[in-house]
């Protein structure tokens, strides 16, 4: 078998940037992102300032290839018939029902695209996980392809996480510290890693490319996000301690992270983690750990998500201390995006923040340089259910399209993104810095 098409299904932030740089490091293979999103795709055939995911660099890159060998469609099935390798790129959520509820990874996403790989093949696949599984996901594939595929089929998985920080996904994408690709230890397990590999190998050093078994790569995506949301709550639990006692927490913040054993990164002060990992991943973590009856363990990693959602409560309680609990006071929201360098506005800490200061009675004033206005608006009316008190929401909040149009109309200025333009604004008006990046003077910094 030789790999000429490629077929990734999920044209979100993972499969996007992942398939665009393939296309540009790998000319000979033809890539095609498929999406059951008729939406998505048109976007992605669209305006190249208006792509679905915002990155950068990768504006550039689908500019270079798109038409060429980077094609985005809506026909999955044909796709998936006409090529040798698939990727699974689509979206993993925590489970809302059933067991597991609230912590376990919900699948039916990734068994959907397995059952339409098993009906629409041919001919023998390589189907890669890119999607964040919970360990021995493998396993369910294979009995679904198994059970649903034609006779004489033969299908291999890999497991290749992704390991991509949204904001800089095209630079980790060209200079990996690392790519993982697990598979089964057959003659045609190894084969199909070896195909895997031979892509890579054009712009990723062989050294950094890490072969292991499938349970392996699946847990090492889970563990990594664990580890690294760990440091943000542990700084931020610092944080908390520091505004009692008069230490600084960016001196503390350098002191420990030149600590070589430590390191300095994930050791800044935030209104909590955000973004569509790290907080699934981890209750995906401590669900596993309870599986097992490592309770212990469990309730260590819960802790993490326990002190994110502190964060955040604390960040809104102390708005409501300023303003003297006034509650006819207008606050300006500056970032929606739970980090800069990105559109994308999962799980930001912006939405849980903003909904406690509408809970309180505040009406706010946003802005966010990447994030639409239909975005923010759905991110508020899908949580309503947060609000704690009665609210009608179309008073509550308004969504402004310059930063001078939210400072004006505001009483009080709560920066939650560290975009490089918010560390230059200037009022007289009280700021409240979760990112410690405003450079004038500013009322209360983390």
């Amino acid at each position: 078998m030789k790999i000429k098409n490629i077929c990734c299904i999920g044209a979100g932030y993972v499969g996007g940037p992942t398939m665009a740089v393939i296309a540009e490091k790998c000319p000979d293979i033809n890539i095609t992102l498929v999406d059951s999103n008729p939406d998505k795709i048109s976007a992605w055939n669209g305006d190249l300032d208006n792509l679905p995911v915002y990155e950068p660099g990768l504006k550039e890159i689908v500019k270079k290839v798109r038409g060429k060998n980077l094609f985005f469609s809506n026909e999955i099935d044909k796709n998936i018939n006409n090529s040798e390798m698939i990727f699974i790129a689509v979206n993993t959520p925590t489970k809302t029902k059933g067991e597991g509820a609230g912590m376990a990874a919900d699948l039916k996403y990734v068994i959907s695209c397995a059952k339409q790989i098993a009906k629409s093949s041919r001919s023998n696949k390589i189907v890669v996980e890119k999607s964040t599984l919970p360990v021995r996901t493998a396993e369910k594939i294979k009995d679904i392809l198994s059970t649903h595929g034609r006779k004489g089929i033969n299908f291999e998985i890999l497991s290749n996480p992704e390991f991509l920080a949204e904001g800089t996904a095209i630079s980790d994408l060209y200079k990996s510290d690392r790519v993982l690709i697990g598979g089964d230890e057959t003659k045609t397990g190894k084969i199909a890693v070896n195909h895997l590999i031979s892509i890579y190998e054009k712009w990723i050093p062989k050294s950094k490319i890490l072969t292991t078994n499938v349970w392996s790569s699946e847990l090492a995506k889970l563990a990594s996000n664990a580890m690294l949301a760990q440091r943000i709550s542990s700084i931020n639990s610092l944080s908390a301690l520091c505004e009692l006692t008069g230490a600084k927490t960016e001196e503390l913040s350098k002191a420990i992270g030149m600590d070589k054993r430590i390191g300095t990164h994930f050791l800044k002060p935030s209104p909590g983690f955000g973004g569509s990992c790290f907080q699934k991943d981890i209750l995906n973590l401590v669900y596993l750990c309870k599986f097992y009856g490592l309770d212990e363990v469990a309730e260590y990693w819960h802790q993490v998500v326990k002190i994110n959602n502190y964060q955040r409560t604390r960040i809104a309680n102390l708005v409501d201390k300023t303003l003297n609990r006034q509650s006819n006071k207008k606050i300006g929201v500056l970032g929606w995006a739970f980090k800069k360098n990105t559109n994308d506005s999962r799980e930001s800490s912006s939405i849980y923040i903003s909904l406690n200061l509408i809970s309180k009675g505040y009406k706010l004033y946003i802005y966010d340089p990447k994030v639409s206005d239909k975005k923010i608006t759905t991110d508020i009316k899908d949580n309503e259910h947060l609000i704690k008190s009665k609210h009608n929401l179309e008073n509550k909040f308004v969504v402004c399209r310059s930063i001078d149009e939210c400072i004006k109309n505001s009483d009080l200025i709560l920066v939650l993104t560290e975009w490089e333009e918010f560390a230059k604004i200037k009022t007289k008006k009280k700021i409240i810095d979760t990112r410690n990046i405003v450079e004038n003077e500013v009322y209360f910094k983390l």
